[in-house]
């Protein structure tokens, strides 16, 4: 009985290190899965941009299968959302193994 609060004080400390859903997008991987979703299409690349001055983005490069023009989308760092969607011509498809 006596070591129950210190289980307590170790379980809060390993909760509050554990990265949360709602944090902020920290690599392109993140920032190209957002993009994949919310395009259905494939992220080709991701590159880092300042949105507003004050916060960060990702500029993501989107290959659509079958259409003529992709999408080059901004996915903003603190919301984990899609900022803008802006339509380009369809990048070159990643190569794939036959």
């Amino acid at each position: 009985m006596r070591n129950m609060p210190i289980f307590w004080v170790a379980m809060v400390c390993s909760l509050a290190m554990a990265p949360l859903p709602g944090s902020p997008v920290r690599t392109a991987k993140e920032a190209k899965t957002i993009a994949e979703l919310e395009t259905r299409g494939f992220a080709l690349s991701a590159r880092k941009i300042y949105l507003n001055g004050a916060t960060c983005g990702w500029e993501v490069a989107i290959h659509m299968p079958g259409e003529a023009r992709g999408w080059r989308c901004v996915i903003d760092c603190d919301s984990r959302s899609l900022f803008t969607k802006t339509r380009i011509p369809n990048p070159k498809a990643p190569y794939q193994k036959p």
